[in-house]
């Protein structure tokens, strides 16, 4: 027996095992080590290629995606290669007699990881057996493990436009959905959109907490982009909140569910993904709502209501920076 590629082999196992399962089943964990350096300086180079060409970021979300299966899956080959390299005749080769090479050695634990049986090579009696029946086990359930991770993943890339197109639908900026909503009396008709986007938002909280990798599925349509979305919708319940009287409001309970709902979000992939920008964003402007007929608090008012939560927009400022946007504007 030769230790020095069998602890290798085995410690490249656990590297990948520990890796796979703490990013595929452990909800609460996020990515595991290697997934999550890998996520971030994949992102950082596609950003870095994708200065003058903006649509070039779209395609960091399915390379991290294939990054990460990649290392997951090369891990496992190399390791069970080492492993079986650190015992000493542990493979025959059925078709004719002579040392087993490395590239051979590959070959084996290839078939046998992804179950192929091809046969032409065999493990010997007792604990090279074993390793091999281990080698196919192993094949078998971390292969079925990841692809059941692609398609949760690509199922929660797709719910997350699908909120992004719902908050666009309302309107491109916070006064915009405001104005929008205004029927003559209050805009009591957000009340119901805004209860199912909140539903989505918590929805997208937690799926950004069990796939980190949702970050980097990135989009250059606006209507599909879900941290701008976000964003616009969090100046529109700011509006709402300190910008218009009591009285014209949608239900309290709806917009402070709303707003909290977006805090919760801004907790958990803020923490991840983003950092404060040095300077909160612009006020919202409340001149387009006067003129449309919307009753309006005074602006020093608004001003200083709104320099309460600039902390919080100043997060909200930093994923969007993060996420290679900018805030969003009436004059987009």
């Amino acid at each position: 027996m030769n230790p020095l590629p069998f602890i290798v082999g085995l410690f490249l196992l656990c590297l990948a095992i520990a890796d796979l399962l703490w990013t595929t089943l452990w909800v609460e964990g996020g990515a595991g080590p290697l997934t999550a350096s890998a996520m971030r300086w994949t992102w950082r180079g596609v950003r870095l290629v994708g200065r003058r060409r903006r649509s070039l970021l779209t395609v960091a979300g399915p390379v991290v995606l294939l990054l990460s299966i990649t290392l997951w899956l090369g891990l496992l080959w190399a390791g069970w290669t080492l492993v079986f390299a650190g015992l000493e005749d542990a493979i025959t080769d059925t078709l004719g007699p002579g040392p087993i090479s490395w590239t051979e050695r590959l070959y084996f634990v290839g078939y046998s990881l992804f179950t192929l049986g091809n046969g032409d090579f065999a493990p010997r009696d007792g604990l090279p057996q074993m390793l091999t029946v281990l080698t196919t086990a192993s094949g078998m359930l971390f292969i079925t493990l990841i692809v059941s991770y692609v398609i949760s993943v690509l199922d929660a890339v797709t719910q997350k436009r699908a909120l992004a197109s719902s908050v666009s639908s309302l309107g491109q900026h916070g006064e915009a959905i405001v104005r929008t909503a205004w029927d003559g009396a209050d805009c009591a008709a957000l009340e119901l959109p805004l209860a199912s986007i909140t539903s989505d938002i918590n929805e997208l909280t937690t799926n950004h907490q069990a796939y980190p990798i949702l970050h980097y599925f990135y989009t250059d349509d606006p209507t599909f982009a879900t941290v701008r979305s976000i964003a616009v919708l969090d100046d529109a319940l700011t509006i709402l909140q300190f910008g218009t009287p009591a009285p014209h409001r949608p239900a309290a309970a709806v917009v402070q569910s709303a707003h909290r709902s977006i805090g919760t979000y801004l907790e958990t992939v803020g923490s991840s993904f983003g950092h404060s920008a040095d300077t909160a964003p612009d006020v919202p402007d409340l001149s387009t709502l006067r003129e449309a007929g919307v009753p309006t608090v005074e602006d020093g008012r608004f001003r200083r209501s709104v320099d309460d939560v600039a902390a919080r927009r100043k997060q909200l400022g930093g994923l969007l920076e993060a996420d290679a946007r900018e805030w969003p504007v009436a004059d987009e």
